[in-house]
């Protein structure tokens, strides 16, 4: 009943939005004039802020419709959606300054919009968490389907066949397979779907069957299918996907680009690329580095007085690691270890007993209290506060011929914890499956995804059994 009603869904968001934006204008105008809780002077009339609220909500609307904000929401992430809820309302908020502006409107009160705007995005966003969760949950429960038919019952149609399945959340159904060569064992036919016919049958099977997408999971060798297969869907209005037979090769979220007037898939595309998200999280860790110094800055001396007293030697030790575009740089942590003679090259791993750490060193390193000078290095731009944790130029020479895809951690800036570290890949633990959260955080970041990290390696503790 409810799988041909996304243009229903679209309706309802807009009308939700339009409508909690004007609920917020309600009572943003009662905290700020009615409530007694702040004090103020005689406002303009209660229709004037009225009006400018359905001005605002028009125009967010608006702004919305053009960045896609109401497009279907079936496949896509909630922290990606807040990001551009976040876009869409300050963008609306500016261009309500210039109307404003240009009608000599200028009397509306600041701490009455800071409410607002506040409210605005706070009740926006729960009510689409509430709503994204609801339809998640009917949608697990067989409400609100669609309907899949996978063309090519080999090992890529079956992989996709596998994942899907994983995410019942998504609403997915595969109605079955078409393939021109494959049949199922007896083996596979308890696993997956029935194989309905070959590739000639797709329209036979597109009209008697009730299907919404049709997902291409056929090798290179039937490229020349492709045109035959794509224009039979869009005369029957069925929307086709491609999985490419090199998917193992493009990253979690690939974009197409456009060069020399031809479409192009970014084979590792960054949002760490774009000026502007840089921007943010480069304010972020100046914000927040800043802050930690201070909060911190009693133990920090402590620390030093303890490093001092316990063993001889410098209090901050600086090491060679590799960063940003693999340039190298200076990175500071407080002593833990006996000085080693400078012929002595550092490249062995931290072990459990090592007969290097000094007894206050091993509670440092334990607690990983050693690493808060890196707020320094956050401030002076070698490094960020989540990222991939950077290594010295050694190891890095012998993992890039170990580890596939372990240089792709240099195109961002490395961080004091990041992605892998806050889901306990810390100190002595597989270097593939750092490398692998470090590629994920690297293809999805988000400042929502930084605030995540940062409040679940809070939450975990500091604490590292892994730390030597």
């Amino acid at each position: 009943m409810i799988r041909k009603n996304q243009r229903f869904l679209t309706q309802l968001y807009i009308l939700a939005d339009f409508a909690v934006i004007q609920i917020s204008f309600l009572m943003a105008w009662w905290i700020k004039f009615e409530s007694g809780l702040i004090r103020y002077e005689q406002p303009l009339s209660v229709e004037i802020y009225a009006f400018w609220s359905i001005v605002y909500g028009a125009i967010s609307v608006f702004v919305g419709i053009l960045v896609s904000l109401y497009s279907p929401k079936r496949k896509k992430r909630f922290s990606d959606e807040v990001l551009k809820l976040i876009q869409v309302h300050f963008s609306s908020l500016f261009i309500l300054f210039g109307l404003m502006f240009f009608v000599k409107q200028v009397d509306i009160s600041r701490t009455y919009l800071a409410i607002y705007m506040t409210l605005n995005l706070m009740f926006i966003m729960l009510y689409r968490y509430f709503l994204k969760s609801s339809l998640k949950q009917l949608r697990k429960k067989g409400f609100n389907k669609q309907f899949v038919l996978i063309l090519g019952a080999g090992s890529l149609g079956q992989k996709f066949h596998d994942n899907l399945r994983q995410y019942p959340e998504l609403g997915y159904d595969i109605v079955g397979f078409l393939d021109d060569h494959r049949e199922w064992t007896a083996d596979e036919k308890s696993r997956y779907k029935p194989i309905l016919g070959t590739l000639d049958q797709l329209q036979e099977i597109l009209e008697s069957k009730l299907i919404d997408e049709v997902v291409l999971a056929l090798p290179l060798a039937a490229h020349s299918k492709y045109a035959r297969i794509i224009a039979i869907c869009e005369k029957i209005g069925v929307r086709t996907l491609i999985i490419p037979d090199f998917f193992d090769y493009l990253p979690a979220r690939p974009v197409f680009d456009n060069f020399a007037g031809m479409p192009m898939i970014n084979v590792r595309d960054i949002p760490l690329d774009l000026a502007g998200n840089r921007l943010a999280k480069r304010l972020f860790d100046i914000v927040f580095s800043s802050i930690a110094i201070i909060i911190t800055s009693p133990i920090m001396l402590i620390i030093a007085i303890g490093v001092k007293m316990t063993s001889k030697g410098p209090v901050i030790f600086k090491q060679e690691r590799v960063g940003l575009n693999r340039r190298k740089f200076r990175m500071y942590k407080f002593r833990s270890m006996r000085l080693l003679p400078e012929s002595m090259a550092d490249t062995r791993w931290t072990t459990e007993n090592d007969p290097r750490r000094t007894k206050f060193g091993t509670f440092l390193r334990k607690t990983s209290l050693d690493e808060l000078p890196q707020f320094f290095n956050v401030l002076a731009g070698h490094m960020s506060v989540v990222g991939p944790r950077p290594e010295r130029p050694y190891f890095v020479d012998q993992f890039r011929e170990e580890v596939p895809k372990y240089m792709v951690k240099h195109h961002v800036r490395p961080g004091i914890t990041g992605y892998a570290q806050a889901h306990g890949l810390r100190g002595d633990t597989s270097i593939e499956e750092r490398i692998e959260h470090d590629i994920f955080y690297i293809e999805n970041w988000s400042i929502l995804m930084d605030i995540k990290i940062i409040l679940k390696t809070v939450v975990n503790g500091f604490v590292n059994k892994n730390a030597y």
